[in-house]
């Protein structure tokens, strides 16, 4: 396989599943600074009030729509 050709047709005869793995080969998700400081706080439990708020509204039925801008 040397040409780009070759390589695309390879690709069209991957299942489903192995281009997803291929995918996730190219292109990696690393986290930036701001994804570990999230991670961090939700296992912190820097979250759980809101959680709780959340969960809360759910099972009283009284959970609002998002804002849309």
């Amino acid at each position: 396989m040397s040409t780009v050709a070759e390589i695309k047709a390879a690709i069209d005869q991957l299942s489903f599943e192995e281009r997803c793995e291929l995918m996730v080969l190219l292109n990696p998700k690393t986290d930036d600074e701001w994804d570990g400081q999230m991670k961090e706080d939700a296992l912190a439990g820097k979250f759980n009030e809101l959680i709780n708020e959340a969960d809360a509204e759910r099972s009283a039925r009284t959970l609002r729509d998002f804002p849309k801008p």
